[in-house]
């Protein structure tokens, strides 16, 4: 008598943005490797459609930043989100997993959970540091929470919310050593030059509040160390315009500006400048010593004083639960102020590198297959 085969599997994702397709395409891979008969079904981007995702709709229509875009949109928003629960109440898939995109999937994990339909989360929203009263919301619309950072799993166990810690993808796919020199032949860069990235954001509102502030620093360093070399990943053509328009009064600074690049950039240098955001992690995983750095409108920065709970911005920070790297927020972030932290980590850092190492291979680990460990578990497939 033959053994009956598994019964395959349909599965529901949602990404709304670019990270969520790379992270959505990852998992797809890994759950595949260990179901071959699995359908996925849902919204994703190039990536996820090419493991397989018959996407409702462009991912696109959910990529948007800014509050006024937002509610310029919000009526299309929310009409693709009720579609999109009533489509999927009627494919009845065995788990719906959500990534990222908080404001637009933790409502549909809410009501398909509802209808007896298992839900994931995959990348927490930073209920740690703000609007913490979200977690009850999660935890009664989301049978399992995946989390790239150890804190947030943490935060979730606190609230009795279903967790694992599943590492994260960006410290599996950056080596634990990297020589600076290929990255310095690629750009072009002297090999025994100093060399500082500037990285003011890839967002438009992030450069015109940093962008200058950066340049400013540069000419202080230059002042001090007149033979650096420096950088500027730009992340697209429109960053690109706005770094040459804040550059041109001054065409003789030894700023080169890249399209993209960024984690070559990152390989290349000895120090980096950097906004806090994701790319921190990414500067740490290079064992870059940094120094950080942001701005915000005054009325914003005084409402997140008023609501943010967490003491550091800087995602090394976070993770080191310490002030492992110097922050600069609003006036304290000066030229002179950067360019001396900027100065200091050029002279030795050590420090930090050291504890980046620790940091890098806490996260190594193999966060796609781990994440779809856990929602086999959930379904009682592994």
């Amino acid at each position: 008598m033959t053994e009956s085969l598994p019964q395959p599997l349909k599965i529901a994702l949602v990404a709304g943005e670019a990270s969520g397709d790379i992270l959505g395409a990852g998992l797809m891979q890994a759950l595949h490797r260990h179901c071959p008969h699995v359908e996925f079904i849902g919204v994703g981007g190039p990536l996820m459609e090419a493991q397989g995702l018959a996407s409702y709709f462009p991912m696109e229509r959910l990529s948007i930043m800014g509050l006024v875009e937002v509610v310029g949109r919000l009526p299309e928003l929310l009409s693709r989100r009720k579609r999109l629960i009533a489509t999927l109440k009627q494919q009845r898939p065995d788990v719906f997993i959500g990534i990222d995109a908080p404001d637009f999937n933790l409502n549909i994990e809410l009501q398909l959970r509802e209808a007896g339909i298992k839900t994931v989360h995959y990348v927490s929203p930073s209920v740690w540091a703000w609007r913490q009263k979200r977690v009850f919301k999660i935890r009664q619309g989301c049978d399992l929470m995946l989390t790239l950072l150890p804190f947030e799993a943490q935060f979730y166990q606190k609230h009795q919310v279903p967790v694992l810690f599943v590492g994260h993808p960006l410290a599996d796919s950056v080596a634990m050593d990297n020589d600076t020199l290929p990255a310095r032949e690629r750009l072009s860069l002297p090999a025994d030059a100093q060399v500082v990235a500037l990285l003011p954001g890839s967002r438009g509102g992030e450069v015109a509040k940093l962008g200058a502030l950066f340049v400013d620093t540069a000419r202080y360093l230059l002042s001090e160390k007149p033979h650096l070399r420096f950088i500027i990943p730009a992340a697209n053509q429109a960053r690109r315009q706005q770094l040459e328009a804040i550059l041109a009064p001054m065409p003789n600074l030894p700023i080169e500006i890249l399209d993209g690049q960024s984690q070559t950039a990152l390989q290349a240098c000895d120090a980096v400048l950097i906004a806090s955001g994701t790319a921190t992690l990414e500067a740490m995983l290079f064992k870059k010593p940094m120094v950080v750095a942001y701005k915000l409108a005054p009325l914003s920065h005084w409402l997140l004083k008023k609501m943010v709970k967490s003491p550091y911005i800087s995602l090394p920070n976070l993770l080191a639960a310490e002030m492992l790297v110097p922050e600069f927020i609003q006036e304290a972030a000066t030229p002179e102020a950067l360019g001396q932290a900027v100065l200091e980590q050029l002279r030795d850092g050590s420090q930090q590198t050291q504890r980046f190492a620790q940091l890098h291979e806490s996260l190594r680990c193999d966060a796609s297959e781990r994440a779809a460990q856990g929602v086999l578990q959930l379904l009682g497939r592994s």
